[in-house]
């Protein structure tokens, strides 16, 4: 199961006590500033989530998984994310319960309860003590 715009709209419109309009507003305002940001050729730090960057890559040549053949890979840009490293411990402290020695996961184990460090650190960050110029 994937989360959808529409999924994101809904969790604000409950949890945050906007309009169903306000918060599709809100939701959208921010993946413009995103979009528009990234757009730019600058990077996206979310504190506590991770960080959005593009990334210029050179022409080289690879293989054609079909045939093996080489072939030239055109020059392009990327879009990368890297999740922040307190992302990555709450993600693994709900979770990896549930893999095997061999790391195949059990996906019939629910998650474990936790503090969500990441929105928890997100969400009680102010203007006056986050520098968004990091």
């Amino acid at each position: 199961m994937s989360l959808t715009k529409a999924d994101i709209v809904e969790r604000v419109y409950k949890e945050a006590g906007f309009s169903k309009k306000e918060a599709a507003d809100l939701v959208e305002i921010v993946f413009k500033v995103i979009k528009d940001t990234l757009s730019k050729g600058e990077k996206v730090k979310i504190s506590g989530f991770g960080n959005f960057s593009i990334r210029d890559k050179s022409t080289r040549v690879g293989r054609n998984p079909q045939t093996g053949d080489a072939m030239e890979i055109s020059a392009r840009r990327v879009l990368t994310f890297k999740p922040s490293q307190v992302l990555k411990e709450d993600i693994t402290a709900r979770y990896s319960h549930r893999l095997d020695e061999k790391g195949n996961e059990d996906k019939s184990l629910p998650a474990k309860e936790g503090t969500n460090r990441a929105l928890s650190s997100f969400m009680t960050n102010s203007e006056d003590d986050t520098n968004y110029n990091d």
